[in-house]
């Protein structure tokens, strides 16, 4: 499902709200949880999982295409862990 998909969907069961609205809310929540990331918070959604940022240390790489050694750096990558129910629910339980 794709953001537009997303908004279309939740527009849809609320037609009270307008499109516009729906847009706005759907695009603060996701800005919110990035900022809450850059910040280095940790993001829960009781039922559905937590985003948080994970830290992976600089390493030796090597490229695919010469096999030559290269440096990457150290970096924080997002991270996505499911709920409890999500997983039930996504298994048939």
């Amino acid at each position: 499902m794709t953001r537009s998909e997303l908004i279309a969907a939740i527009a849809q069961r609320n037609p009270h709200l307008y499109q516009r609205d729906v847009e706005r809310i759907v695009t603060t929540i996701f800005e919110e949880i990035s900022l809450a990331l850059a910040r280095g918070d940790r993001v829960e959604l009781r039922g559905f999982g937590a985003f948080s940022v994970k830290h992976r240390e600089a390493r030796q790489g090597r490229n695919p295409r010469t096999g030559e050694s290269v440096s990457v750096d150290a970096k924080a990558v997002p991270f996505f862990k499911t709920g409890k129910q999500l997983r039930e629910r996504l298994n048939g339980g």
